[in-house]
């Protein structure tokens, strides 16, 4: 071998090792979740849609977006929306105190709050929430299921619901009626289904979680949330994207 050609192979393989420690980097730092209430039928959401996209680029953040259905009545049906996803809100606002919901909001951790596209607060929330307690969730895909392991601990005697929430990572949608008529639209990581799959109450846990109890097929990943029952707060969470389909 050539001088030239160890140094060729030098290069190459510390590039390698580069790749190797900086893809475990990431898989180390724990996600921040921030969820995006929204609607296709409200004026003032699409900037908070649009910085979402950017959220959900970055692999400390687990961003989801979830359409809520009390916009459709202005004249324009949002298919995302679920109800679920309204009475999901409504639980975070009597947990933060509120006396009501809106969009474009956005929940970080579920421990706080604010109009999603006051971009400054928001990554203030991310920043000062970075180092709550939280669970190192495990979940993989293998096949037609999601294998997720929760280690064990404690939060102040807090149990929590495991709930695992399918998405798509883009929809673009021609909005034709309401508020944002005549509009393109973006959305990343919409979420398709959320389903309730256990209890976590300190003790390590494995689980499988198949096709039978929430929908993947078709949809970009999914995502493990681990939620306190009294508070809210999120405790632990992970993510995993699937293969592109051919």
């Amino acid at each position: 071998m050539t001088v030239g050609m160890k140094r060729i192979a030098y290069i190459f393989s510390v590039l390698v090792v580069a790749l190797i420690a900086a893809n475990a980097q990431a898989a180390d730092k724990p996600l921040t979740v921030v969820e995006l209430y929204t609607s296709q039928g409200c004026s003032s959401c699409p900037p908070a849609d649009a910085y979402l996209g950017k959220l959900a680029e970055r692999d400390d953040i687990l961003a989801l977006s979830l359409h809520v259905d009390y916009w459709d009545y202005i004249g324009w049906k949002d298919k995302f929306a679920f109800p679920a996803n309204t009475v999901r809100q409504r639980a975070y606002a009597r947990n933060l105190g509120m006396g009501y919901v809106y969009t474009p909001q956005m929940v970080v951790q579920g421990m706080a709050h604010t109009t999603g596209s006051n971009k400054d607060t928001v990554e203030n929330l991310i920043n000062d929430l970075r180092g709550a307690k939280r669970l190192d969730v495990e979940v993989t895909h293998a096949g037609d299921a999601l294998n997720i392991k929760i280690p064990g601990g404690t939060f102040d005697n807090e149990d929590a619901r495991i709930l695992v929430a399918a998405f798509d990572s883009k929809h673009v949608t021609d909005v034709q009626r309401g508020e944002n008529a005549g509009r393109d639209l973006a959305y990343y990581n919409v979420v398709r289904d959320m389903v309730d799959i256990g209890v976590w109450s300190g003790d390590a846990l494995s689980l499988k979680v198949t096709e039978q109890q929430i929908e993947m097929t078709g949809r970009n990943g999914c995502a493990v949330l681990v939620q306190s029952t009294k508070t809210g707060r999120i405790l632990g969470a992970a993510k995993v994207m699937f293969p592109p389909q051919s």
